[in-house]
């Protein structure tokens, strides 16, 4: 006999829950239209269109580049180049949305009705 106690293995059963424990999908709340708020019609944007051919929009937070590119297709169905984004001091994010050379942002700009 050993001085100390070993305890023995005992019977452990399997979990039966009266209900499961498991929340709902989540569902993408950033559709097309949340995500974009408005275009920005500030002088700088408007030089930004003329010179750069590109438009100005003020985004959702929580969107990134690619759901912009998507919901700026989706919308105004134009291919972009490329997207670039920063967040404001005043906490909005501003996205800077390039054309792709065979669209000219003047028009899609007087399409929008931002001109």
């Amino acid at each position: 006999m050993s001085p100390t106690f070993r305890r023995p293995e005992t019977l452990r059963l399997r979990r039966q829950p009266k209900y499961p424990r498991k929340s709902a999908p989540r569902r993408n709340k950033l559709d097309h239209y949340a995500i974009i708020k408005f275009p920005l019609t500030t002088e700088s944007a408007m030089k930004k269109i003329e010179d750069n051919n590109t438009l100005v929009f003020t985004v959702d937070v929580k969107a990134n580049k690619h759901q912009i590119k998507q919901a700026v297709k989706k919308l105004y169905n134009i291919d972009m180049a490329k997207v670039n984004t920063l967040i404001r001091p005043v906490g909005e994010k501003k996205s800077y949305v390039r054309l792709a050379p065979d669209y000219d942002a003047l028009d899609v700009a007087n399409k929008i009705r931002i001109i």
